[in-house]
């Protein structure tokens, strides 16, 4: 599905590489581009927007519209989960599905799709790629999820997901001149810096590796490890 030109989108950020990339895009092409993100009180999100606030102030244009941060803790449904907790937390050698948080994207779509309807955004786009293992994250799912939301409220905001056939790798390979050193893909970040041990920093560096570009990322100096 290709990136809508010519009307404002909203963007739903984590301040990871993915979404990151689609911000950089989008302001080349929309003539309004507003970043949400949903705050749920995972262990990391304070490291993850402050990764975010600098992206945005790099990347700045004057298409480029507030960050939007929208709550919606998790607390009373995930308990002590290690997303909440910080403990436990799936290190490098763990399985993709190790990671898989039951229902973020139907929560983190909820409130993203209904700020878009009440302020006459006609678009929300995802960087979901093409590898996301997870049921909320297959076609069937955003299509039907896109049109339960619209009845709900009589609206028409799109979903749009113009990486869903790309590999993180590909999407690097996109962001030339994009800072992705500004870009947070850890767990469990440690004073600011990528941990260089969790799930998701292996995925990072293996996805540099098969995009053939160095990798500028900023790793615990202590903890880092080499796979």
């Amino acid at each position: 599905m290709s990136f809508p030109d010519e009307s404002p989108v909203a963007v739903l950020v984590s301040g990871g590489l993915d979404s990151a990339v689609l911000v950089a895009e989008a302001l080349r092409r929309s003539p309004a581009v507003h970043p949400l993100y949903v705050r749920t009180g995972l262990a990391w999100e304070n490291h993850e927007l402050a990764f975010l606030n600098r992206f945005l102030a790099a990347v700045k244009t004057p298409a480029l519209r507030e960050l939007h941060v929208l709550d919606l803790p998790v607390g009373d449904l995930y308990g002590e989960h290690w997303s909440l907790s910080g403990e436990g937390v799936p290190d490098a050698n763990s399985e993709d599905e190790a990671v898989f948080l039951p229902g973020r994207n139907v929560l983190l779509l909820a409130k993203a799709m209904l700020w878009c309807h009440l302020r006459q955004v006609p678009t929300l786009a995802l960087g979901i790629l093409h590898a996301n293992p997870f049921p909320d994250a297959t076609p069937h799912f955003f299509c039907a999820y896109q049109d339960a939301v619209n009845e709900a409220v009589g609206g028409r905001v799109r979903v749009l997901r113009p990486y869903s056939g790309l590999t993180k790798a590909e999407v690097i390979r996109r962001a030339d001149g994009v800072p992705l050193e500004l870009t947070l893909s850890c767990l469990r970040p440690i004073q600011g810096r990528h941990c260089g041990r969790c799930n998701k920093c292996a995925e990072r560096r293996r996805a540099f590796r098969a995009a053939g570009r160095a990798d500028v990322t900023a790793y615990d100096q202590e903890s880092a490890c080499s796979e």
